[in-house]
């Protein structure tokens, strides 16, 4: 897909690999629409960037819905859609003591990370379904957000490597689904990345998590999430596939 005059969503669009998306895309000729918890900062960027915002909260149906009404008729559907809203929580099965851990602490980053890309994707899909195929017959794509905790979780990353793990299987199903409709679906899957999720760790916490990458020694930065995004967006052939970002990183057990 030619991304100069296509329209993009971006959940989590306000900061971080959102962020970095919208910015993107906005830069290769795409009109732009963010979706995030913080309204203000996503409009202030939308405006820069000469797009649209929207106050979402993925884990609701009816905010998710609300929200993509708002960008339809501000900048139209879009043939673009991208993923990026998520948390990062912690928690293992039982406590110090042996008692069991609140179910509530084990389920909020699958409310929102797995729930929640789903929910964005029935809607990205029915606006997509909606628009005219271009010329190649290619209606629209869209791009989530798993992580290597998917694959390699560490201890007490249950509920994140669950939600993310949710997101990588289902990759392929919805990829097939769509197909006869011309929407190709696939996910990016990325390592240790600099942006704000990681941003509250200690110095030496954040230098023993570079040294157990592979090269190159750092962690990832988003403009390179954005970067892999617009690739995706731009290259028919890749669909129902998970790339991992992760400068050969594979999670140690702890």
């Amino acid at each position: 897909m030619n991304i100069k005059g296509q329209t993009a969503y971006i959940t989590g669009g306000a900061s971080g690999l959102g962020e970095a998306t919208a910015r993107t895309l906005a830069a290769a000729g795409a009109t732009v629409g963010l979706l995030d918890m913080n309204e203000d900062l996503a409009k202030s960027i939308a405006t820069e960037l000469g797009g649209a915002a929207a106050h979402c909260n993925v884990t609701e149906a009816t905010s998710h819905e609300a929200a993509m009404e708002s960008l339809r008729k501000a900048i139209g559907p879009a043939r673009i859609f991208i993923a990026c809203a998520g948390i990062a929580t912690g928690a293992k099965l039982i406590s110090r003591d042996g008692s069991a851990t609140p179910l509530d602490k084990l389920t909020g980053a699958i409310q929102v990370n797995l729930i929640g890309t789903i929910n964005s994707m029935r809607l990205a899909a029915a606006d997509m379904v909606a628009i005219d195929p271009l010329d190649d017959g290619e209606r629209g794509v869209i791009i989530t957000t798993t992580s290597i905790a998917a694959f390699e979780g560490q201890v007490g990353q249950g509920d994140y490597s669950a939600s993310k793990g949710g997101v990588a299987a289902s990759t392929i199903t919805f990829a097939r689904e769509l197909a006869r409709e011309g929407i190709r679906v696939n996910c990016i899957s990325p390592g240790l990345m600099n942006t704000p999720m990681l941003a509250g760790l200690p110095d030496n916490v954040r230098e023993s998590l570079v040294a157990t990458t592979v090269f190159p020694k750092r962690l990832g930065n988003a403009d390179e999430y954005a970067a892999l995004a617009k690739h995706i967006a731009e290259n028919r052939y890749l669909n129902g596939t998970v790339i991992r970002l992760d400068g050969a990183l594979r999670m140690a057990p702890r």
